[in-house]
C-alpha cells in the first residue's frame, strides 16, 4: 500500500473565513468557491434542465386527474428500495389515488422491468408503469408494457446501451442529450427530482389554492440514504440532498423505519453521519435484497407505524448477521482459490466462481477482493440453468462497465447481458464461457492498467500538527461534509508511537499511541486487522493513516484516531 499525499491546486480558492486545514481540504477535493459549500435547497439544479421531465409530468398529471392505478417498478438494493418508497410516498402526497410497488426478486427475476416481470405487473391491473433506479436498459421489458397497453414513465441514472427503450416519458441524466450538469444523480435523486417538478405543474395548475401545498421535503432522509448507499459521487448537487436529509434524521424527523434501523443497530440518530448511512443503515437494508426479497426493507421504510418499523428493523438486522456470516465464508473459499497463486502470476482483472457461492453475496466479495488485491474483480454464482450471475467492482482509473463493452464487442454472444457504471458492474453469461471470459476480461484490463496501479494507494490530507489533536477539530471535520464517494473523508498520515495494543472483538486491534515528539496521548482502533501481524510487542513505532474522529462513551467525547492503515515503522 502506496501512502500518498493528495494534490493541491496551485493556487487555494478563497472559501470564506474557514480555518486554513477546511480550506486546504476543499481545494483538494475540487471546491473553487465558497458558493460550492452553500447546501440549501435552494441551490439545486433546476428540475428543468433533466431532458424528458416535461413529458414525465404530462404522464403523470393525467395519471392524477384521472386517478389511474399506478404502478412502480423498483430494484432490489437500497437506491431501489429508497427510491421505491419515495415514489410511493410522493406520489402519494401529491394527490394519487392508487399506488403500489413492485420489485422484483433477484433469485427469481433478476435485475429491471423484464417480460416476465411485466408479466407480473399486469395481475395489479395498473395503467401507468414507473420503473424507479432501472429501466433504461429494459427495451423488451418496455415493449411488452406497450403491448399489454400500459403507459410507462423510466426514471433511472445508470449509463444507457446502444438502444432506448420506446417508454412514454424517459429521465435519466445519463441519456443522450440531457444537458443535466450533474451526471451523479442516485435512482433516488432522479425520482425526487420527478416529484419536484410534479409538485411545481400542480402547483401552476392551482391544486393548492383550496389546500396547503405538500412538503416533499419530508422525503429527503430517504433520499440521502440511497443516495449514499449506493455509492454515487457526492458532487455539490448530491451533498445539498445529502446534508439536507442528514439535518432532518439528526433532527428527529426521519421516517420510522430509518429511526428503527438506527436504533438496532445502537447509533445515535442525533450524531449520525454519511458514513453511518454507508455503513451502517445501509447494509441492513440491503440485506433483504440480498438474502431474501427487498419487500420487506421497503416495508419498513413505508410504515408509519413505529412498533412495525422495530420489528421488520429487527428481522432486517438478523438478516444483515447472516448475510455476514456467508460473506465471511465465501472470503475464505476465494482467498483459498488465491493463496497458491504465485503474485507474479495473478490476473489483473480477477474472475473468481463457486458454485457454491450466493447470488446476493457476491458484490460484496468481489469488493473485498478488489481491495484485498487492489485491482478489478468479478464474482460469480450459479443462477441455475447453466448461466452464472457476475458482480464486479473496479479500481480508481478502470471503468468496469465499458470493460464489458469491449470484450462484449470483441467476442460476440460470450456475454448474455451486462450494465453498470465506471466501478460497479453485473452480467450474466453461460457457465461454459467463463473461462474465456476471464481470459478475455484479464486482457483487456491488461490493456488499460500497468503493474504500477495495482498496488494499491491511500491518498492522505498530509500530518496534523500536535495542537490540532483536539476535540473541536474532530466535531468540525465530522460535520464539514457530507463525506463520501469522490468527496472522501479526510484522511491524515503520520508515525507513532505504540505505547499499548490489545485486540477487540475478534479482529480489531485498540491501540494507545503517543505522537512522534512523545507529547500527545491518543486512542486508536483498527478494523479488521490480521491477525497473524498484530498484536505485536516487538513493535514499537508505527505509521498510521488515519480520520480524527469523536469516541462518545458515558457521555464523556474524546479523540479518536479511527485507523485506516497501519504498518510497522
Amino acid at each position: 500500500m502506496r501512502i500518498e499525499p493528495r494534490q493541491l491546486p496551485a493556487t487555494l480558492p478563497f472559501l470564506g473565513d474557514l480555518p486554513p486545514l477546511l480550506t486546504r481540504l476543499y481545494a483538494a477535493r475540487g471546491v473553487q468557491s465558497e458558493a460550492e459549500l452553500d447546501k440549501s435547497l435552494a441551490r439545486l439544479i433546476p428540475y428543468q434542465q433533466l431532458k424528458g421531465i416535461e413529458a414525465a409530468v404530462d404522464l403523470l398529471v393525467t395519471a392524477l386527474e384521472q386517478r389511474q392505478r399506478i404502478l412502480i417498478v423498483g430494484d432490489f438494493d437500497a437506491d431501489g428500495a429508497t427510491a421505491s418508497t419515495v415514489g410511493v410516498l410522493g406520489l402519494r402526497l401529491l394527490g394519487a389515488a392508487h399506488v403500489d410497488y413492485l420489485v422484483p426478486n433477484r433469485f427469481e427475476y433478476g435485475y429491471g422491468l423484464t417480460p416476465e416481470i411485466v408479466d407480473v405487473a399486469l395481475t395489479r391491473e395498473p395503467q401507468l408503469l414507473i420503473t424507479v433506479d432501472n429501466g433504461i436498459s429494459s427495451v423488451e421489458g418496455v415493449a411488452a408494457a406497450k403491448r399489454a397497453g400500459l403507459k410507462v414513465l423510466i426514471t433511472d441514472h445508470h449509463l444507457p446501451g446502444d438502444e432506448l427503450p420506446q417508454a412514454d416519458a424517459l429521465v435519466n441524466p445519463n441519456q443522450p442529450g440531457c444537458e443535466f450538469p450533474s451526471k451523479a444523480l442516485a435512482g433516488v435523486g432522479v425520482i425526487f427530482y420527478v416529484l419536484m417538478a410534479l409538485r411545481a405543474r400542480l402547483r401552476s395548475l392551482g391544486w393548492y389554492e383550496s389546500k396547503p401545498q405538500p412538503n416533499i421535503g419530508e422525503l429527503l432522509d430517504l433520499v440521502a440514504l440511497g443516495s449514499v448507499a449506493d455509492v454515487v459521487p457526492l458532487d455539490a448537487n448530491n451533498r445539498i440532498l445529502v446534508h439536507q436529509g442528514l439535518e432532518r434524521i439528526r433532527a428527529g424527523r426521519a421516517r420510522p423505519g430509518i429511526k428503527a434501523i438506527l436504533e438496532v443497530a445502537k447509533r445515535d440518530a442525533a450524531r449520525i453521519t454519511s458514513t453511518d448511512l454507508g455503513f451502517i443503515v445501509g447494509p441492513r437494508l440491503n440485506a433483504a435484497g440480498r438474502l431474501d426479497d427487498m419487500s420487506l426493507g421497503i416495508e419498513c421504510l413505508l410504515t408509519s407505524d413505529a412498533n412495525l418499523a422495530r420489528e421488520m428493523a429487527a428481522q432486517l438486522d438478523g438478516m444483515n448477521q447472516d448475510r455476514k456470516s456467508i460473506e465471511q465464508g465465501m472470503q475464505r473459499e476465494a482467498l483459498a482459490q488465491l493463496k497458491d497463486l504465485p503474485v507474479e502470476s495473478m490476473p489483473f482483472g480477477l474472475c473468481l466462481f463457486d458454485p457454491e457461492w450466493h447470488q446476493g453475496v457476491i458484490g460484496i466479495l468481489a469488493s473485498r477482493m478488489k481491495e484485498r488485491y487492489f485491482r478489478p474483480t468479478i464474482a460469480f454464482a450459479d443462477a441455475g440453468d447453466g448461466l452464472l450471475k457476475g458482480s464486479g467492482r473496479s479500481v480508481q482509473g478502470f471503468h468496469i462497465r465499458d470493460a464489458l463493452s469491449v470484450v462484449a464487442a470483441q467476442h460476440p454472444n460470450l456475454i448474455a447481458k451486462y450494465g453498470g457504471h465506471a466501478m460497479a458492474a453485473g452480467l450474466t453469461l453461460a457457465q461454459e464461457n467463463f473461462p474465456l471470459f476471464a481470459e478475455a476480461f484479464d486482457a483487456e484490463v491488461r490493456r488499460q492498467l500497468r503493474e504500477e496501479d495495482l498496488t494499491g494507494r491511500m491518498l492522505t490530507d498530509g500530518t496534523l500538527a500536535v495542537e490540532e489533536f483536539h476535540l473541536e477539530l474532530a466535531r468540525a471535520l465530522r460535520h464539514a461534509g457530507p463525506w463520501g464517494q469522490h468527496f472522501p473523508e479526510p484522511v491524515f498520515h503520520g508515525v507513532f508511537q505504540l505505547v499499548e495494543q490489545r485486540v477487540v472483538g475478534e479482529r480489531h486491534l485498540k491501540v494507545v499511541l503517543k505522537s512522534e515528539c512523545g507529547s500527545v496521548k491518543l486512542d486508536g482502533i483498527a478494523f479488521g486487522i490480521d491477525r497473524d501481524v498484530w498484536p505485536n510487542p516487538t513493535i514499537q513505532w508505527v505509521e498510521l493513516a488515519y480520520k480524527l474522529d469523536v469516541n462518545e462513551f458515558r457521555g464523556n467525547e474524546t479523540v479518536q484516531l479511527m485507523i485506516a492503515h497501519i504498518e510497522p515503522r
